[in-house]
């Protein structure tokens, strides 16, 4: 089969389409034929070897063997099943999230079970289906923990990325008041998800609108805790999914009564793939493609992915 293989970081050039063997599944696996996977931000980071702090996982000078085919959500078809599989059969359409195993980038991948993996939704496709995996699940971890409930107002910033696409619809479908932050070209585009306010990012800072949130959803890593702090109401929280800083303010805040800043990981996503695949056939979340790229395409996708600008999802594709 074939895999993107990068053995050093740096550019997108650094993959490279391989031949390696088709994986067997071991007795609690599945073998999924990928149809469909995306690339995300988190991905580009992890091929340039950033950031630092990250090489304790990833690798010191290059990339450890485990992980030298990246790809962390996929769709697909499940092709073999091990003797103790019991809730997936062999021609299940499937949607998942490898977590820190990685390796969607690949023709074939192997996932336990009881990994994130879910039958899709029936009435997306599997490149869709592929781009409702991480950035929504995500989105609802983040939202969940910073404690939303109907009437609270909420700021989402990079409303119209990935994650920010599906949280400024999830707050909406919870009862949320939602402003989005995004450049002016993605104004109108936040406004047809749900966003009832509109800040340019480009002109003026959210943090002194003299607007009170509950939460301040940060889906990129760029705001930071002190421009957030005056616009929080008096317990509100702040929402990171990236950087050291945030994990440390988070056990501090903790400690203390007040405003807090909430950060984490979204790895174990068993519980939101089925939520979330009822919301999609119920039409009540829809995902957002920008671009489409085939495998082969695959370095082309992490170069679009870099220049920051990209709107939803980027999604790769496997003819077969």
């Amino acid at each position: 089969m074939r895999a993107a293989v990068y053995s050093r970081f740096g550019p997108p050039e650094v993959l490279t389409l391989r031949q390696v063997p088709k994986p067997e599944p071991r007795d609690d696996e599945v073998l999924i034929r990928v149809r469909a996977m995306t690339v995300t931000s988190a991905e580009c980071a992890m091929r340039r070897g950033e950031p630092l702090w990250g090489r304790v996982v990833l690798g010191f000078r290059r990339p450890r063997r485990r992980m030298r085919t990246l790809g962390t959500e996929l769709a697909g078809e499940i092709e073999r099943v091990g003797a103790k599989v019991t809730r997936f059969r062999p021609g299940d359409e499937v949607f998942a999230f490898t977590g820190f195993r990685l390796g969607g980038n690949a023709e074939y991948v192997c996932l336990p079970q009881r990994a994130s993996l879910a039958p899709k939704p029936v009435n997306l496709g599997f490149e869709e289906a592929a781009a409702a995996v991480d950035g929504a699940s995500t989105a609802l971890y983040f939202l969940r923990r910073s404690g939303l409930r109907r009437g609270h107002k909420v700021l989402v910033y990079g409303a119209s990325g990935s994650i920010g696409t599906y949280a400024v619809q999830l707050a909406k479908h919870f009862g949320a008041h939602v402003t989005a932050v995004c450049g002016p070209a993605n104004a109108a585009f936040v406004t047809g998800l749900g966003a009832d306010a509109v800040v340019d990012y480009t002109k003026e800072d959210y943090g002194g609108r003299g607007e009170l949130y509950d939460i301040v959803f940060d889906t990129l890593g760029k705001s930071s805790f002190s421009q957030a702090r005056p616009a929080l109401t008096r317990d509100g929280r702040y929402a990171s999914t990236t950087g050291l800083r945030s994990t440390f303010l988070s056990l501090a805040t903790a400690m203390s009564r007040g405003r807090k800043v909430v950060t984490g990981m979204s790895i174990d996503k068993n519980d939101s793939l089925p939520f979330l695949k009822n919301l999609i056939e119920a039409e009540e979340l829809r995902v957002v493609i920008d671009r489409r790229y085939t495998f082969d395409q695959l370095a082309e996708a992490h170069r679009y992915v870099e220049t920051g600008h990209k709107r939803g999802n980027v999604v790769v594709t496997i003819p077969w």
